[in-house]
């Protein structure tokens, strides 16, 4: 078998290359297509039943996600982006306990408040599915060529009020019911206005009953808890093609990333 010196082949190898330059130059050829070119169309490209389809297909994927990772138990206790720490007004109180060797009491009380807060977090089902119907398609087109929680955001805007009344009875509720929350509000009601509960503990600060709302304060962290999740998961469906488990979802979320 006839053999050829290995610097003829790379002269024919480059003299090949430098062809096919030549001939796309000229026009002659047409350059290969980008990834995002063949993944997708531009929004343009797509019909308002497609794009409004598609995004609110993968809306609700991210609320379903969302919901199911925090409506369960250690939804918000075991998830440290998302868990409620205590009450800044209470931290003198916590560091007194811990000093005295009572630190289970704070952990007993901490955990109480994350588990009214996974309690509350179902009831953000109805409310985001309502908030996904009521989309138009200028929302639609707004969300698509936004920000990476651009979604998140129209959420935020049109669902925080409703998702607050509805969550606030449901923790006022399981507050009510949980041991260490029932004591900390019993003994709050007994000591009075402008009492102090830190001297309880031996802490130098007052805490005055009327500066701290409990379940006003386990209602907000649970929705900034929930809408952090949401605008992760929206993220990822954003920006990881393998997260875009239908054609649809492919095609409207391709022709975004061209917007």
């Amino acid at each position: 078998m006839r053999t050829f010196p290995s610097f003829l082949i790379v002269l024919f190898a480059s003299a090949v290359i430098a062809r096919a330059d030549l001939l796309q130059q000229l026009g002659l050829t047409k350059p290969k297509a980008s990834t995002n070119q063949v993944a997708g169309l531009s929004l343009n490209a797509l019909s308002q039943d497609q794009m409004i389809g598609g995004l609110k297909e993968a809306l609700g994927r991210a609320c379903k996600n969302a919901v199911s990772q925090l409506g369960r138990d250690g939804g918000f206790l075991t998830n440290l982006n998302v868990r409620i720490p205590m009450p800044e007004k209470l931290r003198t109180v916590e560091k007194t306990l811990r000093t005295l060797k009572q630190g289970k009491l704070a952990d007993d009380f901490v955990r109480s408040m994350n588990n009214a807060a996974e309690k509350a977090v179902p009831e953000a089902a109805t409310v985001f599915s309502d908030a996904i119907k009521q989309m138009t398609i200028t929302d639609a087109k707004a969300i698509l060529t936004g920000t990476n929680n651009a979604a998140t955001q129209y959420f935020r805007r049109v669902t925080e009020t409703n998702l607050f009344t509805r969550f606030y009875p449901v923790v006022t509720n399981v507050t009510q019911q949980v041991g260490v929350t029932a004591y900390y509000k019993r003994m709050t009601a007994q000591s009075g206005s402008g009492s102090s509960l830190g001297g309880l503990f031996g802490a130098k600060s007052l805490i005055k009953t009327e500066d701290l709302d409990l379940d006003k304060y386990v209602t907000g962290k649970a929705l900034d808890g929930l809408f952090k999740t949401v605008a992760e998961e929206e993220r990822r469906i954003r920006e990881n093609p393998v997260a875009r488990t239908t054609d649809l979802l492919q095609k409207v979320f391709g022709a975004s990333a061209q917007k």
